[in-house]
């Protein structure tokens, strides 16, 4: 057994099974697409509890065949940001 790091924020525990099979990156990485494909968590916030840039989670989604969930709050966030962006 032992415990998953999670960003200094949460500490998961993991049963013996499990942690023999799995590293804590892989450990992670599972906890952070559960979330995402929960809606628990967004893209950027399921990345960061994988250790993932947002660009190699969505490349982890894709290999796995996960489709990602966009729809009009996550088009107006990114339009704030470009907005944002274009202000400055």
């Amino acid at each position: 057994m032992y415990v998953v790091p999670l960003k200094c924020f949460m500490e998961l525990t993991l049963p013996t099974p499990f942690s023999e099979r799995l590293s804590r990156e892989d450990a992670a990485l599972h906890l952070a697409i559960g979330l995402f494909v929960t809606e628990e968590a967004t893209l950027g916030q399921a990345a960061q509890v994988s250790g993932l840039s947002q660009a190699a989670f969505l490349r982890e989604l894709g290999r796995r065949r996960i489709p990602i969930h966009y729809g009009p709050d996550e088009l107006a966030e990114d339009l704030e940001v470009v907005e944002s962006l274009l202000m400055r």
